[in-house]
């Protein structure tokens, strides 16, 4: 039997830990097992396939933490089941800042009667990480509720539907012509690994990037990567655990960063300013400069805070390998150590060895779209080598009108053929044109091109200090303490809903204060001992 636990905004007639009969939960959903009952849920599964999977609704409907105990006879059903057989179905793919806000975005526009959509949201994890800012994380600035929250808080006042899973396979038939214009034809079916099969009218591909850590090898095995929330709290981990095996101790924490793009660069200033006189922190860049793509300003502020916290830059070098190495110790608190070999890229440099406590790998990523299912008709998607999708102006991926793909899943060029950047500030913006002009597709109306607005570039680079060049004031760049305010007050008004905004500002406020008076109180007290 596979158990259900449910909690979610209306109370079903049972009370908690009571347990349904077949009987009891026909009557409550005629024709559906739980996993087809219209709820919002997360799904958390070792083992579905044939044994059913844990599920934990929230939403429009919501028990006093009852659970449902279901036959696999009642669950055995794979199709997602929509409340609304109508009203048009939309499977949006990935919930970070692409996906996310194209959900909401769709949920707060005026729909006519009959013609608001159904929107499934789904993502491997069961939080929304707003990943510019992961690195106060390791700094301390940020607790996770507060940039890293869960779907189902984000999203219970609305009739968003969030399901935990990962996409297996994808069959569009949008492409074969055999759809409506408007109505809720079946456009295609999105398979889970799971095995739950959704259909849907309109898709979003929303998936994000992975890090690709097989270009190098031993990467895979030794490097942490720093994208997801889960990155962040492995590294976290690894960083307190060097810091106790290394308490009152001369050794030094060395630290390995490769890449010096933003993420290299927002990561060894985190962690330098962290570790300050008890570490070492080394960054690796293929290219002579750090963060090539910056402005210039940005650049400059950077280059001046990694040179005052001593980080040892070593750039016009790439990593050929890295292996770990047994340390000399026989210590058994004696930490596992990592050798990276160092080829150089430019002439004049000679190859070097470098060995690490902690490798972090901030270069490569692939978009994780996924695998066509099988199928009777000619089935293709357009990619790039890269792997991402092409797209027209509208954000519609090219030949599927039913399909659109935002943010690291789109490959969308600017007007003078240039590849936009994959973050964030890309994302928002497509998210907003995607909600449009799906809206727009629905109810007949002309689809508006996409046209990216670049605001200016920011990056933190420790407590109270970040760099931020706005586009729209040449030769601007705010750093320091004005910079780090004028950052997270911008990220701050981004935060996907208003409740969480008051939240989270009320919280940034109240240790602002308290900062405030510690500092204050310092001060005096240097004053007072000084007298």
């Amino acid at each position: 039997m596979a158990q259900f636990a449910a909690s979610a905004s209306a109370t079903l007639p049972f009370k908690a830990g009571a347990s349904l009969t077949s009987k009891q939960w026909r009557n409550l959903a005629p024709g559906s097992s739980l996993r087809k009952f219209g709820v919002y849920f997360t799904a958390h599964r070792k083992n579905c396939q044939g044994k059913g999977f844990r599920v934990v609704a929230s939403g429009a409907m919501r028990t006093a933490g009852g659970t449902v105990e279901i036959t696999e006879s009642e669950s055995s059903s794979n199709m997602y089941f929509w409340s609304d057989k109508k009203r048009p179905r939309v499977c949006i793919l990935g919930g970070g800042f692409g996906g996310l806000y194209t959900a909401l975005r769709l949920e707060s526009l005026i729909w006519p009667d009959g013609k608001r959509p159904q929107v499934l949201l789904v993502d491997q994890s069961e939080r929304f990480v707003f990943k510019p800012m992961l690195y106060e994380l390791l700094s301390g600035e940020v607790e996770a509720w507060e940039i890293a929250p869960r779907f189902s808080d984000l999203i219970m006042n609305t009739g968003i539907r969030f399901l935990q899973d990962r996409v297996k396979l994808l069959t569009p038939l949008d492409h074969l012509g055999i759809i409506g214009p408007t109505g809720s034809s079946c456009s295609g079916t999105v398979q889970l690994e799971s095995g739950l099969i959704i259909e849907y009218d309109w898709l979003v591909l929303a998936l994000g990037a992975q890090s690709k850590l097989d270009i190098v090898p031993g990467a895979a095995e030794f490097a942490l990567p720093f994208s997801t929330y889960e990155d962040a709290c492995k590294v976290e981990e690894k960083l307190m655990t060097l810091e106790r095996q290394n308490f009152g101790k001369d050794n030094l924490i060395r630290v390995a960063i490769v890449g010096c793009g933003y993420s290299g660069v927002e990561l060894a200033a985190t962690i330098s300013e962290r570790l300050q006189e008890k570490g070492v922190v080394q960054a690796i860049n293929v290219e002579t400069t750090i963060c090539p793509t910056a402005p210039t300003g940005n650049r400059e502020v950077a280059t001046k805070v990694l040179s005052s916290r001593k980080v040892e830059l070593l750039l016009g070098y790439f990593v050929r390998s890295i292996r770990s190495s047994v340390g000399t110790s026989s210590s058994e608190n004696e930490s596992e150590k990592f050798i990276l070999e160092l080829q150089p890229s430019q002439r004049g440099l000679q190859s070097q060895i470098l060995e690490a406590d902690i490798v972090l790998w901030t270069v490569g990523s692939k978009p994780p779209l996924p695998e066509l299912g099988p199928s009777d008709w000619p089935n293709e998607l357009p990619l790039t080598s890269c792997g991402q999708a092409e797209t027209d102006e509208t954000l519609r991926m090219k030949g599927h009108p039913r399909i659109f793909a935002i943010g690291d899943s789109s490959a969308f060029r600017d007007s003078q053929g240039r590849p936009l950047p994959a973050t964030a500030q890309v994302a928002f913006q497509q998210a907003d044109f995607a909600g449009w002009n799906i809206w727009a597709a629905i109810n007949d109306r002309p689809l508006l091109p996409f046209r990216f607005q670049n605001l200016g570039e920011m990056m933190t680079l420790g407590r109270n200090d970040a760099a931020i060049t706005p586009s729209f004031i040449e030769g601007l760049t705010l750093e320091g303490p004005a910079g780090h305010a004028a950052r997270k007050l911008a990220y701050l008004i981004r935060l996907p809903t208003d409740e969480h905004r008051l939240k989270v500002g009320i919280s940034w406020l109240a240790k602002s204060a308290v900062d405030t008076v510690a500092s204050l109180q310092s001060a005096l007290t240097k004053v007072l001992s000084s007298s």
